[in-house]
């Protein structure tokens, strides 16, 4: 089976291919539902072919799965020409109307029927197989049974399902809420997330029994029941003056990929263009090596530590949707996507040879020229900058040293990095690595000197006792994260 994983820019792209996927899928700007991630745009094509040559065999899928209006199709014929440099492998569609338009254009790449069609039968299936498409991404409404029916009927069309992420309340995510709301159509790629928002139960001024109202709710005993739907029970309950009743629970099918296999699935789906660098290369990861152990490739107890850091990734509690039983799918949580991890920061090039013999030259010289001024003062002006260096560690000038058997790397910092703490690796080739603060340092990469810290936007490498591999993630405990507290997000 295709492990499949979002990449909602450039980067992000890297990082699934280098965490084991298989075929990433993308969005350009304005046609994907998924307009708020970065996407793709003027030059980046270049980018996208460079990495399709680094991971040669992986895949390029494109989702255009916006309800096109007129306008729209125009704006996508002016683009024909900015979309062919792109090496696309297939393109993810609901709406038919510019199939004709991608077969003559792109002959070339594959038709994928977009999840948001909602396909979920045979007689739908030869359908869409008799229009040119040959993958149908399968409505999420769908159980296992109905899969390997619908692959015994047409055996020769290619399945692909979601396995992991978000899910949406409404139907193959087909939502007027956010519409209704905020002015922002899902359909067109701007959707607000509004079932997540938070509602309290309430009344008009001077209501009676307004807190028994809100009493009952807090109980647990409230449901929603549809007149012409007897015995459908959708629970409701509110909490801190708030309730849920539109938030689904996370996917995650981990644990039943063989069950997938076994019904004719061909591509497994990770939910996530919106999702952090991090999200990408740790579920990508760690299904890649649930499906290697699936197949052989490693054993079921090689492939355990990877899968269970998907605690470690942000999620909200898991479901396993329509798959096995309706009632699954029907259970809402409460809160957003939170993991007690942030990613601070991003592993880059190894710096050696004449780059790291420049880079200590720096360091040594600045602090010869620092000691030197330092002996030229008078005593007491000497005195008062050694004890305001006592003071402000941070104006210290310090060079790093050469170790030996030590390694350094340069780094994109996202977040606070600060020496003298324990920081943890994740990488494609191991599961985890943790240093304590004396198998470490920052260093200043123009200058050469140590740091006490780092963050966003200044030049910085790290020097440590391991050599890493390409792809490695730096990774810190999230100083704000309280186990069992839903946080804000803002939204």
């Amino acid at each position: 089976m295709e492990l499949l994983s979002p990449a909602g820019n450039v980067e992000k792209l890297y990082y699934a291919y280098a965490y084991g996927a298989d075929a990433a899928y993308i969005g350009l700007k304005k046609f994907s539902l998924r307009v708020k991630a970065d996407n793709f745009y003027e030059d980046e094509y270049k980018k996208v072919i460079a990495l399709k040559e680094k991971f040669p065999g992986r895949r390029l899928h494109c989702a255009l799965n916006i309800s096109f209006h007129d306008e729209e199709i125009d704006a996508l014929k002016q683009n024909l020409d900015y979309f062919r440099q792109y090496p696309i492998d297939a393109f993810i569609v609901q709406d038919i109307g510019i199939v004709p338009l991608l077969q003559k254009e792109f002959p070339n790449a594959q038709l994928h029927l977009s999840t948001q069609a909602s396909c979920v039968n045979s007689e739908a299936v030869k359908m869409y197989k008799s229009l040119g498409f040959s993958r149908i991404v399968l409505g999420r409404e769908i159980s296992i049974e109905q899969i390997r029916r619908i692959k015994d009927a047409v055996p020769d069309m290619e399945l692909e399902t979601f396995v992991h992420g978000a899910m949406c309340i409404a139907y193959a995510g087909r939502c007027l809420m956010s519409a209704y709301l905020t002015g922002r159509s899902a359909q067109s790629g701007f959707c607000s997330h509004t079932c997540r928002w938070n509602f309290k139960v309430d009344g008009k001024p001077g209501a009676e029994n307004l807190e028994a109202a809100r009493a009952l709710a807090q109980s647990g005993l409230l449901t929603l029941e549809e007149e012409q739907r007897p015995g459908e029970k959708f629970p409701v309950f509110e909490g801190d003056d708030f309730t849920a009743i539109l938030s689904s629970k996370d996917l995650r099918m981990i644990e039943h990929l063989a069950d997938f296999r076994d019904a004719g699935i061909d591509s497994l789906k990770i939910e996530g263009r919106m999702k952090s660098v991090y999200y990408v290369a740790m579920v990508t990861r760690a299904y890649r090596k649930a499906l290697d152990a699936l197949e052989g490739k490693l054993s079921d107890a090689e492939a355990a530590p990877y899968i269970a850091e998907l605690d470690n990734v942000a999620h909200r509690e898991s479901t396993t949707g329509f798959y096995y039983n309706k009632a699954d799918a029907d259970e809402t949580t409460t809160g957003a996507s939170d993991s007690k991890y942030q990613l601070a920061a991003e592993i880059g090039e190894e710096i050696s040879g004449e780059a790291f013999d420049s880079l200590l030259a720096e360091g040594c010289g600045r602090y010869e020229t620092a000691q030197k001024e330092l002996e030229a003062m008078h005593p007491a002006a000497r005195e008062a900058r050694l004890k305001d260096l006592e003071i402000h560690t941070d104006r210290r000038i310090i060079p790093f040293e050469k170790k030996q058997g030590w390694y350094m790397y340069s780094i994109t910092a996202m977040n606070m990095i600060k020496a003298g703490e324990s920081i943890e690796f994740v990488s494609p080739e191991f599961c985890s690595l943790m240093l304590t603060p004396d198998e470490w340092e920052i260093i200043n990469l123009e200058t050469g000197l140590k740091l006490n810290w780092t963050c966003d936007g200044h030049p910085t490498a790290i020097y440590l006792k391991h050599k890493l591999p390409e792809g490695t993630l730096l990774r810190t405990l999230d100083p704000d994260y309280i186990e069992g507290k839903i946080r804000d997000t803002g939204r």
